[in-house]
């Protein structure tokens, strides 16, 4: 299982005035689980579902580790992580289809 693709991402509300960082091995269905408000109170609760950042590895492991790393950051730090790739912050429909 560790040698398993995985991807971690970045969800907003339509202020992007908060996120939620999660790892998943299949980002398609888990953003459908996430706009069917499944297995996130978090994400029904603030209205998370634009995803705005991708970051894509080989191996599971990586991405839960680079997950935790993320959630310690500070709020302008991730900030500008996702504006390194994605200056405008808009919703990154087309990412989904490429999974």
């Amino acid at each position: 299982m560790l040698f398993k693709q995985a991807n971690v991402y970045i969800l907003t509300n339509t202020y992007r005035t908060t996120f939620y960082i999660g790892v998943t091995a299949d980002l398609r269905t888990r953003m459908q689980q996430h706009a069917e408000g499944k297995d996130s109170s978090f994400v029904k609760r603030y209205h998370l579902h634009d995803l705005v950042y991708v970051e894509y590895f080989e191996r599971i492991a990586d991405a839960i580790d680079r997950e935790k790393q993320l959630k310690r950051w500070h709020r302008e730090w991730k900030l500008n992580l996702i504006r390194s790739v994605n200056p405008t912050m808009k919703y990154l429909k087309a990412e989904l289809d490429l999974f």
